[in-house]
């Protein structure tokens, strides 16, 4: 999580322009630094698509798709009005939930100030901002304090379901800080009628061969920093996500899901789990 606009992180230019260039995201949303990285890692992808290595795009996509669709499936379900979307960076989500949605959903993207402020410029300056969408700052690693999460909770309808997002983050935090993470986002979410969590995660045992490995150090390289792999399995996630006070919790695989995304699952996309955890059962009453 960068905190300046200079050190806004590879990745979130990157996947700033793949969403671009899949069709989810809008112009102002792309930076030059994006259409770069992009344009001088295509060879390379080109080349893993032609030998079937795993690529930084499908497991990009699929993260994405999956969680829009387990997003989308919570607000038409009336269990969600209210998202937080935490360390946002470049992410489309906020501007096109909100075409979907209209007034039916408040949507509040949220990072670090220098972040927060140049993505609040570039939705206010391409007039994409609407009532009901807002950019604030936010320190997730905060427990109290004006820019902690269960502030920006206290300004939320409690009566209303909430969901917090997180999208390529956890894997960039060792594992004590994650669960910590997951603790804050549970006592938060417990705070209203129905909670719900959606994330991207890298586990040890879908990430396991040559090709992974080598994928993974490129990785590594191309954030400027260490990849964790908190988990051995989803089982132990999963475990760790009800300790931290959801009642129900999944991670999912995204190949499962390629007929109901209508996309293509290329290598590399079962590199990446979908977390859907929630804070009450189905057909449960909040207590």
């Amino acid at each position: 999580m960068a905190r300046n606009a200079a050190s806004i992180s590879p990745t979130a230019h990157y996947t700033g322009y793949t969403w671009f260039a899949h069709g989810m995201s809008h112009p102002a949303l792309v930076t030059p630094q994006g259409r770069l990285m992009h344009g001088v890692l295509r060879p390379l992808h080109r080349l893993a698509m032609l030998t079937g290595a795993p690529t930084l795009q499908a497991f990009l996509l699929a993260r994405h798709r999956l969680i829009d669709l387990l997003l989308t499936q919570a607000i038409r379900e009336g269990r969600v009005s209210q998202v937080i979307e935490v360390a946002a960076g470049l992410s489309p989500r906020g501007w096109r939930f909100k075409q979907a949605h209209g007034d039916k959903l408040r949507y509040i993207e949220a990072d670090l100030p220098d972040m927060a402020q140049r993505k609040r410029d570039l939705l206010q300056q391409a007039g994409l901002l609407r009532g009901g969408h807002e950019v604030v700052t936010l320190d997730a690693l905060a427990d109290t304090g004006p820019t902690s999460l269960s502030a920006l909770a206290d300004k939320l309808d409690p009566n209303q379901g909430t969901a917090i997002i997180t999208e390529g983050l956890v894997n960039y935090f060792d594992t004590p800080t994650v669960v910590a993470m997951w603790q804050r986002f549970g006592r938060v979410l417990n705070r209203f009628p129905e909670g719900l969590y959606l994330s991207d995660i890298h586990l040890h045992n879908a990430n396991k061969g040559a090709g992974v490995q080598a994928f993974k150090a490129v990785l590594s390289t191309f954030v400027k920093g260490r990849v964790f792999l908190h988990f051995d399995n989803e089982v132990q996630a999963e475990t760790e996500l009800r300790d931290a006070g959801f009642a129900l919790a999944e991670l999912h695989n995204p190949t499962r899901f390629a007929g109901q995304l209508g996309m293509t699952m290329h290598p590399g996309a079962n590199a990446v789990r979908v977390i859907e955890a929630r804070t009450n059962k189905p057909g449960s009453e909040h207590v």
